[in-house]
């Protein structure tokens, strides 16, 4: 098989939940039960010499026995994911099942070392040894209802009560989620139309807002068939519109797919869902997966625990040297670079040039902007365009005209449908959030899940790199449910109101404040006489005469850039209180989550050139600087989130490593650790999976090509 085959089929092996096959017709013979019944492969490790008498894992054999993988788990798998890598990559039918089987005798023997290697090399979460003895009383010796539930339970013995629990929780979900896919059929969503902002239109939402954590498990969770009562389901929350009714009716159509595809057998009790067969190959599909994720966590910590502090140094000593060598005297390969800069890949170095005042070497003012526009309207845009050019300018612009116009543009709240979608971000703000000037009642917030207090087993991931406490700029009124907005209608010099206010507001660290600094370019901007001319003496445009205002943010200490994203700090709060501000306000929807904004070079750019001068020379002022200017799409509020403006020095970085720093969450130091500490135990232990299988595969395992040799002739 060649290398993207290979690779391709790791991919297939990723997916091989029954649950998958729901609705899909088979793809054999009529004779359905027989034909997925056939074992087309076994993997049996206990057949290597490494079991054997005086082998490294014969005390262990025990714990392990032949497994027979059947064809319906390769029919499953190919529905989960076989079809799109056979898109994908072109293959024929042949290709996807020898891909698939081979993938699933990978897994089947990855599951199997992991139960020997736990064994001999670890003890379980009560320090206690994997007994044998236990084993064999709690496993090989006790009646189950079925085989399938019995391989369950053996994989269940190597996993802590948590592992376990978030394995169970995780089923539940997958089969609650099919369930509800069916029910969404049977609900009638005509009405629910004209109540509901369509998902397509829903303002983007920050990164990671709302996003469940995934350890997160539990046991307060339950399937809903419809018949049990909703206070019964624990966290388990209906899709809109159910009722008993449609929920029983996706639930027997669901039962009825299960069956179509030999899954429920004869006379089992469909009305307990956990006791049937299918649940139990499900659950050892998830116990096989949770065993496998704790194998691989018990590698990645052996790798660990080489890596230290030392190590790290010398490859950031290295990376940095690297990047010096490749981007001081390269701008193009920089620039190429800096663009996906973000805190899981940082750019140290950046070009020089010699610095006019001093003739000594310094960084070029390369730097990250949050662009927030507040546009013209459509009528507005339309007024520009037809715009004939200003009375003497030879050159046919016209902008004294556009001037005239940016002082009627009105901005508003652009999360309106954060309550007006399907689902309802909005909750109550308390006494600690930002209600504007009291001019009107501002009284919400968004994203309570993400702001929760957060614990050991926190449902939900707290959201980064947003402050989270400025309320909708509006009126909102609810009645039953619906909600009716009245965003308030505010001109440049009210936003800029609204920032600084926000601005001084925030605090970071142990309650200190942030500074704003503001300077108007012009006592009266829309007083043409006051720029005299909007060209210099050589007749070009100069641009500083378009600014509006400029200004800066800043804390009690200088601006370091190794704590960007570190929660609490002045630099990460500021950033946070912008990218808030963006989200409310900025219709230039391509500049939302985009890590530190739009990279920002001091050469010539494909920008809007007063957009292009505005945003050059914030980065040239350093991080926390903002200039306001027009272009012909409106208002632009430019913030620099990073500059190497702000490094100080000819012979280091941008970013320091500091060992002390790593424990400091969001820190450079503690980001760069993690990342370089994440590839390297990552490939350590993709390296020992693969050791592993390629160890065991050809004397453990034996494939019976004819049993599915109709699913290979497919398509010929």
């Amino acid at each position: 098989m060649s290398r993207k085959k290979k690779a391709a089929a790791v991919a297939v092996a990723a997916v091989m939940t029954c649950s998958m096959l729901a609705g899909c017709d088979a793809l054999t013979t009529s004779n359905v039960s027989k034909d997925y019944a056939q074992v087309v492969a076994t993997v049996d490790l206990t057949r290597s010499e490494d079991f054997a008498d005086g082998g490294e894992y014969a005390p262990y054999k025990d714990f392990i026995s032949q497994v027979g993988i059947v064809k319906r788990d390769m029919v499953a798998s190919y529905v989960a994911s076989g079809y799109s890598i056979q898109q994908q990559y072109n293959w024929t039918y042949a290709d996807v099942f020898n891909a698939i089987v081979e993938s699933l005798v990978n897994r089947q023997i990855f599951v199997q070392y992991a139960k020997v290697y736990l064994a001999k090399n670890y003890k379980d979460e009560n320090g206690n040894d994997y007994s044998l003895e236990r084993y064999t009383q709690e496993v090989v010796n006790k009646n189950f209802p079925s085989p399938e539930a019995k391989e369950a339970a053996g994989l269940a013995f190597f996993l802590s009560p948590k592992e376990k629990d978030k394995a169970d929780y995780d089923l539940k979900r997958s089969i609650n989620s099919a369930i509800d896919s069916i029910e969404e059929g049977y609900i009638d969503l005509e009405e629910d139309e004209h109540d509901h902002t369509a998902d397509s239109d829903v303002r983007t939402l920050p990164t990671g807002a709302e996003t469940e954590n995934e350890d997160y498990y539990t046991n307060d969770y339950q399937i809903y068939t419809g018949r049990e009562r909703l206070n019964d389901l624990g966290e388990y929350e209906p899709v809109e519109g159910s009722t008993p009714t449609t929920r029983k009716k996706a639930y027997t159509r669901f039962l009825a797919n299960l069956s179509a595809n030999d899954l429920i057998t004869a006379g089992e009790n469909t009305s307990e869902f956990t006791s049937l067969t299918y649940y139990a190959m499900e659950q050892k599909s998830n116990y096989e997966t949770a065993l496998i994720n704790k194998m691989s966590d018990k590698l990645e910590e052996e790798a660990k625990q080489k890596l230290d502090d030392d190590w790290a140094g010398k490859e950031f000593d290295a990376l940095l040297q690297s990047q010096k060598d490749s981007y001081t005297n390269d701008a193009s390969a920089f620039e190429t670079a800096f663009d996906g800069m973000s805190d899981t890949s940082f750019i140290l170095a950046a070009p020089q040039s010699v610095d006019p005042e001093t003739g000594g070497k310094k960084y070029d003012s390369y730097g990250y902007v949050i662009n927030i526009l507040l546009p013209f309207s459509e009528l507005q845009t339309q007024m520009l365009g037809e715009f004939s050019s200003d009375y003497g300018d030879e050159k046919g612009n016209s902008f004294a005209a556009r001037t005239m116009l940016l002082g009627m543009i009105r901005a508003t709240d652009q999360r309106g449908t954060w309550f007006t979608g399907h689902e309802d971000y909005s909750f109550e703000a308390g006494e600690d959030a930002y209600k504007g000037d009291g001019s009107i009642v501002r009284d919400r917030l968004f994203f309570e899940n993400s702001f929760a207090k957060e614990t050991e087993n926190a449902k939900y991931e707290t959201l980064k790199n947003y402050y989270g406490k400025y309320t909708y700029n509006g009126t909102v009124t609810e009645t039953d449910g619906e909600y009716k907005l009245t965003p308030k209608k505010i001109g440049i010099a009210d936003f800029l109101s609204e920032m600084e206010g926000y601005v001084k507001f925030a605090q970071y660290g142990d309650g200190q404040k942030l500074g704003f600094e503001m300077t108007p370019k012009f006592a009266d901007y829309y007083d043409e006489e006051e720029r005299v001319s909007y060209y210099d003496e050589n007749g070009d445009v100069d641009y500083s005469k378009f600014v509006y205002a400029t200004g800066k943010i800043t804390g009690d200490d200088a601006f370091d850039p190794n704590k960007i994203f570190v929660a609490g700090s002045w630099e990460n709060t500021a950033m946070s209180v912008i990218n808030e501000l963006s989200f409310a306000y900025n219709t230039d929807t391509a500049g939302l989550n985009t890590y530190l904004g739009y990279s920002i070079s001091p050469d010539k750019t494909s920008y809007m050139a007063e957009f292009e001068y505005a945003a050059q020379e914030v980065c040239k002022e350093g991080a926390g600087s903002f200039a306001v200017v027009p272009t012909d799409y409106g208002w632009h509020i430019i913030y620099c989130t990073f500059s190497f403006a702000d490094v100080v020095g000819t012979d280091g970085g941008a970013f320091k490593f500091v060992p002390e720093d790593i424990e400091t969450e969001g820190s450079f130091s503690n980001l760069y650790f993690e990342t370089l500490k994440s590839t390297t135990v990552s490939t350590y232990a993709t390296n020992r999976q693969t050791e592993a299988i390629n160890t065991y595969v050809d004397a453990c395992s034996t494939i019976y090509t004819a049993k599915f040799q109709d699913l290979l002739d497919l398509g010929k």
